[in-house]
């Protein structure tokens, strides 16, 4: 008997916000459908507030008049690290945390900070990027009394060094990356998924399980086939993507997004995906599933995808 296809569901916690009520919200939802999934934490301060440097990047005021990011994030959120002091979330969060351990859900690292990981990794040396890794994998320890075993970049933004990393850290698999996407958000190339990355002629151990379909917030406001993407279509149109061929997908979300307002459309998502035959998985069970398998090699590429400003680490083409 053929086993299900796998839907991953990868959860990026970025804020102070999303922490206390969009991680809870998640969570509820999850169990009432029998859903398992990984929760990915930002563990340090948050200094959501200085995301407004990206204001000078192409494509940036784009996306926050599709996205609504202040009704999304709130306005306090954006002040973090600006007119407010950034709250520290591993402090201040751990018993909630620690709930979502309990109830049964993976957990591994987002990052430290996430604004300042995002706009500074790319161009940051090995010292600065071991030592951000190194606090968030310290906080981690902190907070749960055990090492992390995975991690999913900040805005998918890594360098050599952080890959490296989880190779000195021990994690056999993270989700640092993206498959490419075409213009409707399908896989520009279906023959992407599981692989390791080369550094050199260095081949590192820990497998990448990069995320395979387009978020919310790369699709809401955007004109696809002539019609435009809102919350009342976006769900049925992410679920044509998966509906045929069905085949082992990632999907990251987010706890301010579908934890929160745009959480009905992630319950329409969790239903559909269930019709459709998927089986919901964490991380490390999609590792499980396709450890023993002849994975490709693929370098270190990065590269830009629809809806979303800026550069980010996608699958490079195999050796």
């Amino acid at each position: 008997m053929l086993s299900k296809p796998f839907l991953t569901l990868k959860i990026d916690v970025d804020t102070y916000r999303g922490t206390r009520e969009g991680m809870g919200n998640l969570v509820r939802m999850l169990t009432a459908h029998q859903a398992k999934a990984t929760f990915l934490f930002s563990l340090g301060p948050d200094h959501t507030g200085w995301a407004l440097r990206r204001a000078l990047k192409p494509g940036f005021f784009s996306k926050v008049s599709r996205t609504s990011v202040v009704e999304h994030y709130g306005l306090k959120t954006l002040m973090y690290g600006t007119l407010l002091p950034g709250p520290d979330i591993g402090k201040q969060c751990a018993a909630q945390l620690r709930a979502v351990r309990d109830a049964g859900f993976e957990c591994g690292i987002h990052t430290w900070d996430h604004t300042l990981w995002q706009d500074n990794v790319a161009k940051r040396n090995a010292a600065w990027t071991i030592n951000m890794m190194r606090k968030a994998a310290n906080r981690y320890e902190q907070v749960f009394g055990t090492k992390a075993h995975t991690h999913g970049a900040a805005g998918w933004q890594m360098n050599v060094s952080a890959f490296v990393e989880h190779d000195t850290a021990g994690y056999r698999f993270a989700s640092d990356g993206r498959a490419m996407l075409d213009a409707r958000g399908a896989m520009a190339q279906p023959s992407q998924g599981p692989h390791r990355v080369r550094n050199g002629n260095t081949i590192l151990q820990c497998v990448q399980l990069p995320t395979t379909l387009p978020t919310l917030d790369e699709l809401l406001g955007c004109e696809i086939d002539g019609k435009l993407i809102t919350t009342g279509n976006v769900a049925a149109h992410i679920l044509s993507l998966t509906a045929d061929n069905p085949r082992d997908h990632v999907y990251t979300l987010h706890a301010e997004l579908e934890g929160q307002k745009l959480a009905p459309i992630f319950e329409q998502l969790l239903a559909g995906w269930k019709a459709q035959g998927y089986q919901f998985a964490a991380m490390g069970d999609y590792y499980e599933k396709i450890k023993e398998s002849d994975l490709p090699v693929c370098p270190i590429t990065w590269d830009e995808l629809p809806g979303r400003s800026g550069r980010l680490i996608v699958q490079g083409k195999a050796a």
